[in-house]
């Protein structure tokens, strides 16, 4: 916490705005608005996952529709797709940012459009804060007419040639769970430069309720919209979005200041123009032998780690859905390891973590 967050939530008592509407929510959603920029609007709700959700509804995803969507992501990027009946089509990863590749998603499309019927959306990543490949990416889905939804949970504070990750798809989602960069405990947003977007967006966040004097619906609606509490939680926590990217970028830079120059670990840079908030750092290893030997012996120090996603289409839940790959995400996951990452890390800390690191033999 930043500090300002408990004023934000006492105001929110001592106003008695408790429900999901009320002023903090419009100031957090103008929060965003301002840190964003070009010419978005926003959304505040319950969860990064209920903004998916509902981004792939407003893009008229239903059921028998496919959604092209990263293969290297945490589960709740494709979950949403399967609960409009839908199915995801997997793809893999590039080197460069370790998003979606380029050519394995026109590969993708081309082979959808040929053997089934064009996709409905685009879900692209940006994985632990690095942005995905906006222009390759952008371009494909222009020439082929299709929506990008921009999974920016893991990215709020990256940049890609100065313009703000969250804001290049047709629809952007970002989230406030307790681990993320900044966090309303839990929480999410969907943003948009198209205005009927959001609104649609709130509309059926708060059960699609019509224009009536009853309770009348004429849709199908959702409990998602962020409560007046949390959204005074996410003012105060977007007053150090700014410190918080500084910090992550800070233990990044720790990191491959004291571990990039040995041959034996790779780390991933950004390309030119782009800026990661380095909301994880993530360490790759020889093998996943020694990703293992050193994610063991921090965990016998009580320090932990974790491997890298492990990619959708090998989850159980998924594995039979259709995939275009050639081999990166497995590679990444198989020896790649997220280490600590906190934004109140010490150097002591740090220290402490390299040398553990720098014990370990390939």
């Amino acid at each position: 916490m930043g500090g300002n967050e408990e004023k934000y939530v006492a105001e929110a008592f001592a106003t008695n705005w408790i429900a999901p509407l009320g002023p903090h929510v419009n100031g957090f959603e103008a929060a965003i608005r301002e840190e964003l920029g070009n010419g978005v609007h926003a959304a505040v709700l319950s969860s990064g996952t209920a903004a998916i959700h509902l981004g792939l509804q407003i893009l008229g995803v239903s059921y028998g529709d496919e959604v092209l969507c990263q293969s290297f992501t945490f589960s709740a990027s494709a979950n949403p797709i399967t609960y409009l009946g839908a199915r995801p089509v997997f793809i893999d990863s590039e080197r460069d940012t370790w998003n979606m590749s380029p050519a394995l998603l026109r590969k993708a499309i081309e082979d959808r459009i040929a053997k089934y019927k064009k996709p409905k959306a685009i879900l692209a990543v940006h994985l632990y804060g690095m942005p995905y490949n906006v222009e390759a990416i952008q371009q494909i889905a222009d020439e082929f007419d299709i929506p990008i939804l921009e999974d920016s949970a893991e990215a709020l504070g990256s940049s890609c040639h100065g313009v703000a990750c969250g804001t290049f798809g047709t629809i952007g989602v970002l989230s406030f769970n307790g681990n993320k960069i900044i966090t309303t405990s839990g929480g999410g947003a969907l943003v948009s430069k198209n205005k009927a977007y959001t609104e649609k967006a709130i509309f059926l966040a708060t059960q699609a309720r019509d224009e009536a004097p009853h309770y009348q619906h004429s849709h199908i609606g959702y409990n998602y919209r962020m409560s007046n509490v949390l959204a005074g939680i996410g003012r105060g926590q977007m007053e150090v979005l700014a410190d918080r990217v500084a910090a992550r970028r800070r233990n990044y830079d720790y990191y491959v200041a004291h571990l990039g120059g040995m041959e034996t670990f790779e780390f991933l840079a950004e390309p030119e123009g782009y800026r990661s908030n380095r909301w994880l750092s993530c360490l790759l290893t020889p093998s996943f032998e020694h990703r293992e030997m050193i994610r063991l012996a921090l965990l016998a120090e009580d320090i932990e780690s974790r491997p890298l996603w492990k990619p959708l289409h090998l989850q159980p839940i998924f594995e039979q859905e259709l995939s275009f790959l050639d081999g990166t995400s497995l590679d990444l996951f198989h020896r790649g390891l997220c280490l600590p990452s906190g934004s109140n890390l010490t150097d002591s800390d740090l220290e402490r973590i390299v040398n553990i690191i720098k014990t370990t033999k390939s």
